[in-house]
């Protein structure tokens, strides 16, 4: 005796219809999540891929400055913020006060000196020179910025004259006196390099001393 067995499917024409539009469906949205992760993929890729270009390029740049500002220096006396605080005046006659200033002998030194919160006198010192201010007496506070390889574009703040430009590359130091009053006298400072590489003034930072 043989036995055939018949099966028939229960799933309508319409429930089929419906399965197959549903599986359709799900096939297109995998296909557009999977072409969206993939733009994602390639979209960080490319978002790195510019990152790392752009911090060669950064670093490249850096080192074209560093290499040719590193051993660059001014004369002593020289005022390079000028277009921003004038240039040094001088005084005679028997109003007028003196603050001379000795730089180590191993690190050029820009001096800022301020009155009222102003810069009103200003001057790079070269290494183990000495510069003299002459100011009307009054009161007086200097501030010392130490440093190696004197940059000419280098940002150091916004002043109400603009963009103060020039800075050292490397070994910066801020420092600074308490205001100090002047009648007829002359103030020195011999300025001096400590074995843990502070000097011997107060602290200060770019933002107060110029």
């Amino acid at each position: 005796m043989v036995l055939i067995a018949f099966f028939f499917s229960c799933e309508s024409d319409e429930a089929r219809r419906e399965r197959l539009a549903r599986e359709e469906q799900e096939r297109i949205e995998l296909v557009k999540r999977q072409k969206a992760e993939e733009a994602e993929k390639a979209r960080k890729l490319e978002e790195e891929r510019k990152k790392e270009a752009e911090r060669i390029e950064k670093e490249r740049k850096e080192k074209a400055i560093y290499e040719k500002y590193i051993n660059n220096t001014l004369r002593t006396g020289a005022t390079p913020y000028a277009y921003c605080y004038g240039r040094n005046r001088s005084c005679s006659g028997s109003r007028c006060s003196e603050i001379s200033v000795r730089t180590p002998s191993t690190s050029d030194v820009l001096v800022t000196i301020k009155s009222d919160g102003e810069v009103v006198r200003h001057a790079f010192i070269s290494k183990g020179s000495t510069y003299k201010f002459k100011l009307p007496n009054g009161t007086y506070q200097p501030f010392f910025y130490y440093g190696k390889g004197w940059n000419p574009e280098k940002v150091m703040k916004q002043s109400k004259c603009g963009t103060i430009k020039g800075g050292f590359l490397e070994r910066e130091v801020f420092g600074k006196d308490s205001p100090q009053s002047l009648v007829n006298n002359i103030l020195s400072y011999e300025l001096i390099l400590t074995q843990n590489g502070n000097f011997s003034t107060r602290p200060s930072n770019s933002s107060e001393a110029l």
